[in-house]
């Protein structure tokens, strides 16, 4: 999973195999360590839960975590939608949370796009 962080947004992109495992087991988790002490570090991830809103964000214990309505996960992973979208009020303006489809560049030269989703674009001629 990849995360992006730009001001007041937070983006996170999908791989095929992740999808499946949060469709699975309902939640996918990434750390990333900033140094040894066991503080120095940030979960990101996304999960799924019965809930009555699509997208959701919630932050405690060092863990950044995008919620969707099972629901709406469901749709996203069976359809040809690239993503869901939403702005998370927090009390102190807006965060914009995108969740989207990690898609193969075109070049296919990443070694990174074997677990990818195909591409849409691929082939279209500029």
């Amino acid at each position: 999973m990849k995360l992006r962080i730009k001001g007041n947004s937070i983006r996170l992109r999908v791989s095929q195999p992740e999808m499946a495992a949060l469709l699975r087991e309902g939640r996918i988790v990434e750390t990333i360590c900033f140094g040894a002490a066991a503080d120095a570090r940030l979960s990101y991830g996304l999960e799924v839960r019965d809930a009555g809103r699509e997208i959701a964000l919630e932050y405690r214990d060092g863990a950044v975590m995008a919620v969707l309505s099972a629901s709406s996960a469901r749709r996203w992973a069976e359809s040809e939608d690239v993503g869901v979208y939403g702005d998370v009020e927090t009390g102190d303006g807006a965060v914009a949370l995108l969740v989207e489809k990690d898609f193969a560049c075109l070049d296919g030269d990443d070694p990174q796009d074997e677990d990818a989703f195909p591409n849409p674009k691929t082939g279209v001629v500029c």
